[in-house]
């Protein structure tokens, strides 16, 4: 069998089947319904049924998802989404598809698909970051996908941010319970949030960067102080994991130059006098989550 993967996002659920040779063979998107789990799993169970219908072919499911799966008891836990929080997500979607369904975090995804033939192929520490709605990461050593204990492995985002300024005290509330975490710094949302508290005013993150671009001193103060928590935020991850390479994916990772910007700033905050991490975008683009989900049937 071929193997399809789901990529389970806040706004999208994006599908994909890949053959032996990594080729796309379909790729579909629909919009993430709003009005609650049994909606998602639904919406994805009929949007696989409709892909194996197109191409006549049963497939074996990899899924990407917010949060993980708790090894205690397989409920999802840490999950933006929080409609999908305790519950049984992957029992549900085997049961809604008839077959067993693999399923993983989505920062690990990205992690899994670009280490394997990605922008990080070859490396043997790999730390993916998804700099989205949310924001999480995803830990690939030696081509293995690293879970960890308790199934949070790379979950950098509900770290406090480091080095706060006291401006930055104590920081926005999170959906966690605490303040100050890095996804509320780093997300889309976190950016958008800096961005209109200093004035501004835009519609996305897009239209920030646009107005950076033709010269707005908020917007460009917004982008300068993004880098610099993003800089801050993943000097943490390099002297903690010391990675080859970090691959940045999500939509707030296609700010042009960001790699460029970050690199020339962190080095006043990892702990070495030479850096030789790589920090890139992902190889596949928004695609590479979907394709990583594919991925977790490697064998």
């Amino acid at each position: 069998m071929l193997r399809l993967g789901v990529d389970l996002g806040g706004t999208k659920i994006e599908a994909t089947v890949l053959d032996e040779a990594g080729k796309a063979l379909s790729r579909q998107r629909i919009p993430t319904p709003q009005d609650g789990y049994a909606a998602i799993i639904e919406a994805i169970g009929e949007l696989v049924d409709k892909i194996e219908r197109e191409l006549g072919i049963s497939c074996r499911i990899g899924v990407g998802t917010p949060g993980a799966i708790s090894p205690r008891n397989g409920l999802i836990k840490n999950a933006n989404s929080t409609c999908l929080n305790d519950r049984p997500l992957q029992s549900d979607l085997s049961a809604r598809l008839g077959r067993e369904v693999r399923l993983a975090n989505d920062a690990n995804c990205l992690a899994l698909s670009e280490s394997f033939d990605g922008a990080a192929v070859n490396s043997k520490v790999v730390f993916a970051v998804i700099l989205g709605t949310g924001v999480g990461g995803g830990l690939v050593i030696n081509g293995q996908l690293i879970h960890g204990a308790n199934a949070i492995a790379g979950e950098w985002g509900h770290n406090p941010l480091p080095e706060p300024r006291d401006y930055e005290r104590p920081g926005p509330a999170c959906y966690c319970g605490r303040r100050g975490c890095l996804e509320t710094f780093l997300s889309g949302p976190g950016l958008m949030l800096d961005f209109i508290g200093d004035g501004g005013v835009a519609e996305d993150v897009e239209g920030i960067v646009a107005q950076a671009g033709a010269g707005n001193p908020t917007a460009q103060a917004t982008i300068e102080r993004y880098v610099d928590r993003l800089s801050r935020g993943l000097a943490s991850v390099v002297n903690i994991l010391d990675p080859d390479v970090i691959v940045l994916g999500g939509g707030v990772s296609n700010i042009p130059g960001l790699c460029a910007k970050v690199s020339a700033s962190w080095d006043q905050y990892v702990f070495s006098n030479e850096i030789d991490t790589v920090l890139t975008t992902a190889r596949h683009g928004d695609s590479s989550g979907v394709r990583g989900a594919a991925r977790l049937w490697r064998d």
